[in-house]
């Protein structure tokens, strides 16, 4: 059985639905989503009702946020765009460089031509998750982001206090990770990545 502390709430933050044409990088590439009517009412059976609905700007997050509460308008917040992968971005994943060598902290900082690092994009989340998180401290009911996998896994980072962190999880489409947050934002994981 869960406790909540008190003074606290909840962070949920949903993972879009698939890109329409999947197998390549997909950063600021703006594709659309190729929504499953079945999935998606898995999902939102599973979820409680958001206190508030916030979503990333791009299609693929907008038509997820869409589907799952079509009463309920998503409030966009350009801060939670995915990394921009610069010259990598909407390349087909086999024309990617190998990154395999890389241990997490040199991943973390390793930056594209033109793009964001993954830390860098834990910067410039960093301070719209605490805004979200103290909502949700305040809220009384979830304060529901539907993002994509690296602010869900920069999220993580911020939670875990080491950048390198959250490249360790897996998020796939549609899951759904929680986190527990106060007035100071996301302080720990209720779960990660449950598809």
């Amino acid at each position: 059985m869960q406790h909540e502390t008190p003074g606290s709430g909840e962070l949920t933050l949903i993972r879009h639905a698939p890109i329409a044409e999947p197998g390549r990088l997909c950063g600021r590439t703006d594709p659309p989503a190729r929504i499953d009517p079945a999935r998606i009412a898995a999902l939102r059976a599973a979820l409680p009702a958001p206190g508030a609905l916030v979503s990333s700007p791009a299609l693929r997050c907008r038509q997820t946020a869409g589907v799952l509460w079509p009463e309920r308008p998503a409030t966009p917040d350009a801060t939670l765009w995915e990394q921009d992968f610069g010259a990598h971005d909407g390349l087909p994943y086999a024309e990617l460089p190998d990154l395999g060598p890389l241990d997490g902290a040199a991943l973390a900082q390793w930056t594209p031509p033109g793009g964001e690092s993954f830390a860098d994009l834990c910067t410039r989340v960093r301070p719209a998750l605490l805004r979200h998180g103290r909502q949700a401290a305040q809220a009384g009911a979830p304060v529901v982001l539907v993002v994509h996998a690296g602010v869900i896994r920069a999220a993580l980072s911020q939670v875990m206090g080491a950048v390198h962190a959250g490249l360790a999880f897996e998020i796939a489409t549609l899951s759904v990770t929680r986190l527990r947050c106060g007035v100071e934002g996301p302080f720990s994981v209720i779960e990660a990545g449950r598809t």
